[in-house]
């Protein structure tokens, strides 16, 4: 007899990816690890829209009025805050992770544009100190490669509590990735698994943050901005701490944030999106009479002008990109097609930078696949997409009759789903419901 496909039915939560997980998960005995960030679809962006001017509001003319893009960073106790042109930054991102070469881009494209890029863990590489007009030095939980004279030689100081991907739980950095170089600079065996600390060794609470942030600033002569990072979760209270502690800059990173490598389960399941971390950092901002003072950096799933638009909108004063910087130099670039699919992959879908195989040379550490990847010209693509994202946004503010990037707001922004209007806390299109608010007049 044969079976007719229409009476095939794909089962919803047990469907073929959930299937294949399964059969991985049985035949190895061994949790899943990968890179990129979460891939489950989440309330982002694109679920929010502009009110662009039309006779109630006055647009500006995009040729002959000016729309400012520039931020200051770190002014609340700072000595030498950061003045950037741009209010997109670039995330970190360690060396070992990426290749030297990547990171000497990073720094070349950054520093095109008027922007900053982060070391992310492992240190300071000469190629990416030497290249970087204003680079901030991540402080995190593992310790490695740190080093007091380069906390000296940085432009600002990031100390990492948690990351979008990954909150609460250590990065990784597999043996195949750990060379002669990535090993001492971080003071490990080469070729061993390294596996980062998921909280900082020398304090348990928000108190010890404080004696922290105090110690770093004694060691730079309070001349750089402190940043403190955090994933997303309890995003209210963790700004609240933050500031309290002492943080001139406050980052907040989505669950659509990236990393190198983690566990699949912790990029999927833990954490909130973007989009409703960002109202619950500025309400506990404002709450405190520091929204503006203290300023807010917004990562995690960032892609487009339009994004970098709406991040402002809700309050935040810079956004960061990771993965979409990585993209721009050339990552699961199509010339690569036949190598990616030489490792079960294809352009547009390898996550695989756990293993150090990148075709393009930008997530590896083995020497002929770097010399793939041309750092002079990566750094040219990656300020060109920064200036993209920078017109992009800056023609949305002139439709909103806005001078200034920061001078977007979320009466700018409706939104198109129930779920991201709650989240946002901006109203439903064509209504002035906001969800879990109550919208009576007066009230």
């Amino acid at each position: 007899m044969t079976l007719h496909i229409t009476r095939l039915r794909e089962s919803a939560t047990f469907d073929r990816a959930a299937i294949a997980e399964i059969q991985r998960a049985a035949e190895t005995g061994i949790y899943d690890i990968r890179g990129w960030g979460a891939k489950r679809p989440l309330p982002h962006f694109d679920d929010l829209l502009f009110l662009g001017a039309s006779m109630s509001r006055y647009p500006l003319e995009g040729y002959r009025e000016r729309c400012a893009t520039d931020i200051v960073l770190g002014d609340r106790h700072a000595k030498f805050p950061l003045h950037l042109d741009i209010p997109v930054t670039i995330a970190g991102m360690s060396f070992g992770a990426l290749s030297g070469r990547a990171k000497e881009a990073l720094g070349r494209g950054a520093s095109e544009v008027g922007t900053s890029t982060t070391t992310g863990d492992g240190g300071m590489t000469p190629e990416e100190r030497g290249q970087s007009k204003n680079l901030v030095y991540q402080y995190l939980p593992s310790r490695y490669g740190m080093n007091p004279d380069d906390l000296r030689k940085a432009d600002a100081i990031e100390v990492v509590l948690g990351q979008g991907a990954k909150p609460g739980g250590g990065g990784m950095l597999l043996g195949q990735k750990i060379t002669e170089r990535v090993a001492r600079m971080r003071t490990l065996p080469q070729g061993v698994d390294q596996r980062s600390a998921s909280r900082h060794p020398d304090w348990t609470g928000p108190d010890d943050l404080t004696i922290k942030i105090a110690e770093l600033r004694e060691i730079t002569d309070w001349e750089k901005p402190i940043y403190v990072k955090v994933g997303a979760t309890r995003t209210y209270y963790d700004v609240k701490l933050a500031v309290h502690a002492g943080a001139d800059v406050v980052v907040v990173d989505g669950m659509q944030g990236g990393t190198a490598a983690t566990q699949e389960v912790f990029i999927e399941h833990v954490g909130i999106p973007t989009l409703a971390a960002i109202p619950q950092a500025v309400q506990a901002l404002q709450e405190l009479g520091m929204h503006r003072k203290v300023q807010l950096i917004v990562s995690g799933g960032i892609r487009t002008g339009a994004d970098v638009a709406k991040a402002m909108a809700l309050g935040a004063d810079a956004v960061a990109i990771g993965t979409a910087a990585l993209i721009a130099l050339g990552d699961n670039d199509p010339r690569w097609q036949s190598d990616y699919e030489a490792l079960g992959s294809s352009a547009g879908f390898y996550d695989d930078f756990q293993d150090g195989k990148d075709p393009a040379g930008i997530t590896t550490q083995d020497p002929e696949l770097q010399m793939r990847f041309d750092p002079v010209e990566g750094g040219r693509r990656l300020a060109n997409y920064l200036r993209v994202l920078t017109m992009e946004a800056q023609t949305i503010a002139r439709a909103c009759g806005k001078s200034h990037l920061q001078h977007l707001e979320p009466e700018d922004l409706v939104a198109i789903t129930i779920e991201a209007a709650a989240m946002a806390r901006v109203p439903l299109a064509g209504t002035s419901w906001i969800p879990g608010h109550d919208n009576r007049v007066g009230l």
